[in-house]
């Protein structure tokens, strides 16, 4: 049998005197407030620290959502343009290698260019997007399904290139081969990748312009606290004012209207950023998209010789979207300009669109009757009536609208960030003021009993 000593005299002493500490406390405090000099104390001490919690979290949020619209601009947007352009690069190189095998034997040398450069942009891209995915699942397949295709792809090309340079017509099968990938794999990827950086920056932008409800709550508190014990000095003294206690309040007020205002406007900047700028550069990147689809069809069907009407059907398709009666991308996309020069741009690009839907039907009718090397030369021709000049116009329009949206969100946003600036010390110096302010107050009122 285990025999248990009781414990020695005293040795719970230490234990139940931690315990108790908090009980002990709370029974100091509650004698101290019976008196009034204990309860003026108690008082003044609860506003000191509410006054520099205020403070602390008001710094916070604002630093926060400083660093949330400076990283729209250097982060954010950068990355979503870097999707986008991966896109571009890649459904531009499909259309060029297209164009240069209809070019048959060598590869001009201007395609040839034109195909390496899209190919090295989209790796570029593909590199700088892929350092923004960590933690986003979606993202990262959609980045593990680019990098491993891409390669994939380009040899193909380079397959049927081999193949058509000797004149072999296996030379378009791994053509189609190539470009059923990149349909199937590369530009799902991509266009993908692109929506989830897109919402990651709207998302942002909903940060940057969320309302600071708790350091509206706590700023709220502090002012109702200080206004309810300046009454209670009032009744207990007679005495109008109590000079520290109406600096503090000052202090509050001034923090309050100063935070607001800033905010306010930080919050119009960037919901103006992202309706003429975000917006609008996503309908013409939409629209981009949709008219490099039609370009690659365009081709495509030339190179199928006969056996290209789903190319030439989901073309078709495609051409609603871009210029179809009413409401389009094209329309949208003006309505939300914020300028003229942008607006006559994406109206040049309608009219565009309209020229290159009339010399599209020019190469249908000379294949569809027989005249197949002079469709090939109106589609891919130099001719600035040619379906690839017509093309060129077009997607140069488009990229221009897009820069002029992108550089309206930088703009935009930039001005959010300049009205926050100097907000977070200014709110910080005016919490201590406050709660310096309490000091002296209540210190002035308990100095008069003793």
């Amino acid at each position: 049998m285990v025999t248990v000593s009781p414990p020695e005299p005293g040795t719970d002493q230490p234990r139940k005197g931690v315990l108790g500490m908090p009980a002990t406390a709370v029974r100091h405090v509650r004698r101290s407030a019976a008196s009034t000099p204990g309860r003026l104390f108690v008082i003044g001490v609860a506003l000191v620290l509410l006054s520099l919690l205020t403070g602390l979290a008001g710094a916070i949020g604002l630093q926060q959502k400083q660093s949330t619209v400076d990283n729209l601009i250097t982060h954010r947007e950068p990355v979503a343009a870097a999707s986008q352009q991966i896109y571009r690069s890649l459904s531009d190189a499909d259309a060029t290698a297209a164009s240069a095998f209809l070019a048959g034997g060598t590869m001009p040398e201007e395609l040839r260019d034109r195909y390496d450069l899209d190919i090295a942009q989209a790796g570029a891209n593909l590199t700088k997007a892929a350092a923004d995915v960590a933690g986003v699942p979606e993202a990262e397949a959609q980045v593990d399904q680019l990098a491993q295709q891409l390669p994939v792809y380009t040899g193909l090309v380079e397959t049927a290139r081999a193949y058509n340079r000797q004149g072999f017509p296996a030379g378009a099968a791994y053509l189609r081969e190539a470009s059923g990938l990149m349909r199937a794999k590369l530009l799902p990827a991509a266009q993908e990748l692109y929506s989830i950086d897109f919402r990651r920056l709207a998302d942002a932008q909903a940060q940057a312009r969320a309302f600071p409800w708790v350091t509206a709550a706590l700023v709220l508190a502090l002012l109702g606290a200080l206004v309810a014990t300046q009454l209670y000095l009032t009744r207990r003294t007679n005495r109008l004012l109590n000079i520290g206690l109406v600096v503090a309040t000052g202090s509050v007020v001034l923090a309050l209207a100063w935070g607001s205002a800033s905010l306010l406007i930080a919050s119009n900047d960037v919901a103006d950023g992202h309706d003429s700028g975000t917006r609008q550069v996503e309908l013409a990147v939409q629209a981009r998209i949709v008219a490099l689809k039609m370009r690659a069809n365009e081709t495509l069907t030339l190179v199928a010789r006969g056996d290209g009407a789903d190319y030439e059907a989901e073309w078709q398709d495609l051409t609603a979207e871009l210029a179809g009666d009413g409401d389009n991308l094209l329309a949208r996309a003006q309505e939300l300009a914020a300028d003229q020069e942008t607006r006559d741009v994406l109206e040049t690009a309608r009219a565009t669109v309209d020229d290159w839907l009339g010399v599209h039907q020019k190469v249908r009718e000379l294949d569809d009757g027989g005249a197949y090397q002079q469709a090939v030369d109106l589609a891919i021709g130099d001719s600035p009536e040619g379906a690839a000049a017509t093309f060129a116009e077009l997607d140069g329009k488009l990229l221009e609208a897009i820069n002029n949206g992108r550089t309206r969100f930088v703009t935009e946003t930039s001005a959010a960030g300049n009205a926050l600036t100097g907000l977070v010390p200014g709110v910080a110096v005016l919490a201590v003021v406050a709660a310096v302010g309490v000091t002296m107050g209540v210190r002035e009122r308990l100095r008069e009993y003793r």
